[in-house]
């Protein structure tokens, strides 16, 4: 069959456009030896260069590994994953490759149990300033890797499209760069179970996206900055088991949005500020082991939506506020080791959501006011011991019901002993006062 010169000429032109359009898809030569030292250097599962030279093209994707088409006609590295099957595994030489940041296109790159025998650092390129500044990394996730230790970089404040900055449970030191507070992008921010130290910048205040902070498990210290109501979108806020003193900021009212609180094992103590009940979307507060030395606040009782209240071992004193009976959605309420006193509030019968409740080793008396269903349903998970002047009526403890254990019956027993005990106080006051006058 004979052709015309034209049909030729467009033949030749098809063939052409598609060998162009076929290697336009490729990966960028400089880019795909990015990646092969990146797996050379942390996984040891393949030869990745004999086994899948073209790591991009279909057929050939290695899991742990996605790629998108760029507006370059050009494939791109997006994603890397590591560290757990079956995800490509890391070897026992693994150390963090700096060689991420020169892959342009990367948005999310995770390593998760990666680095755990051979110690490296959280290292970056040297004058690679204007690479940084062209990142379009948006998530940097680097969980559990024991053997990953010293500071945070400076230049991870160069990273300006970072959404997502996970370094939790690694063993990362050193005080926080301030720089990190102008990554303005920034949604989540999680440096927690690490050995961070010394105050928190105030410079926190600048990430106004912020939803999520975790800064848990330090050894941070000093006060909570003020700075911190500036966080206008933030829900979830862990300051817990670090060296924090001083009083909760008043500034922690404008946390409209919060809905988790946690502030346990720090040293704060005082007052806590009225304004917290401005925070009607709080479901957890939880802030155990703190020396706070005042009366319980009411104004907790006002938080509608707490399902978790948490304020145990925090030398609170007084009675416990009435107004705790108002927390219809409370599931969980544990107030033991402190100095409270004065009965349980009888409200907190009604509390019909709530399953765990611990009053244990406190200064509480009178009767105890749960019927046998009430006490029935929480079973084990009422603790009511240690509290030498409450008793259960004859009632309940006919219908066996079996509480914390130190909870005696109400009656003349009970009675007869502590009128004994109140009759041994005081011939023995009776006896210093005789031993005072005849002196």
């Amino acid at each position: 069959m004979r052709y015309s010169s034209s049909t030729l000429l467009l033949l030749s032109l098809a063939s052409i456009l598609s060998v162009c359009s076929s290697n336009a898809k490729n990966m960028l030569p400089s880019e795909v030896e990015t990646l092969f030292k990146i797996m050379d250097s942390i996984s040891s599962d393949e030869k990745w260069r004999i086994s899948y030279p073209n790591p991009c093209n279909p057929g050939s994707t290695w899991l742990g590994v996605e790629c998108k088409l760029g507006q370059d006609n050009h494939l791109h590295v997006s994603r890397l994953d590591f560290g757990t099957h079956p995800n490509p595994t890391c070897k026992n030489t693994a150390t963090f490759p700096y060689q991420i940041f020169d892959l342009p296109h990367l948005e999310s790159v995770f390593f998760f149990r990666c680095f755990t025998q051979t110690i490296t650092t959280l290292s970056a390129p040297a004058n690679r300033g204007a690479a940084f500044f062209d990142s379009s990394l948006q998530q940097l996730s680097l969980r559990s890797n024991p053997a990953l230790v010293g500071p945070i970089p400076p230049q991870i404040s160069l990273l300006k499209s970072l959404k997502i900055l996970t370094l939790s449970q690694n063993h990362l030191s050193g005080h926080i760069p301030p720089g990190i507070f102008s990554l303005n992008s920034l949604l989540h921010l999680d440096l927690s179970y690490n050995m961070f130290t010394g105050p928190v910048p105030i410079q926190l205040g600048n990430l106004k996206n912020l939803q999520d902070l975790d800064l848990s498990y330090n050894s941070l210290t000093g006060p909570i900055p003020g700075t911190i109501g500036r966080l206008g979108m933030l829900q979830k806020l862990d300051l817990s088991s670090n060296s924090f003193v001083g009083t909760i900021p008043y500034s922690i009212e404008k946390l409209t949005f919060l809905t988790f609180m946690a502030l346990s094992n720090n040293k704060l103590r005082g007052n806590v500020p009225k304004g917290i009940l401005k925070l009607q979307s709080l479901q957890y507060f939880i802030m155990d082991d703190n020396p706070m030395y005042i009366p319980l606040p009411a104004e907790f009782g006002k938080l509608v939506k707490l399902q978790e209240l948490r304020l145990a071992n925090s030398c609170y004193s007084g009675m416990i506020p009435p107004s705790f009976s108002l927390l219809v959605n409370l599931s969980t309420l544990s107030l033991q080791n402190n100095r409270l006193t004065g009965k349980i509030p009888e409200g907190f019968s009604s509390l019909s959501r709530i399953y765990h409740l611990n009053l244990s080793g406190n200064l509480l008396g009178g009767v105890v006011p749960f019927n046998a269903s009430f006490m029935k349903r929480l079973g084990r998970n009422l603790d009511l011991s240690g509290n030498p002047g409450l008793c259960l009526s004859t009632s309940e403890a006919y219908n066996n019901v079996k509480i914390g254990s130190g909870v005696s019956v109400c009656g003349p027993g009970s009675l007869i002993k502590k009128s004994q005990a109140a009759a041994h106080g005081l011939s023995k006051l009776l006896f210093l006062f005789a031993a005072l006058v005849f002196m």
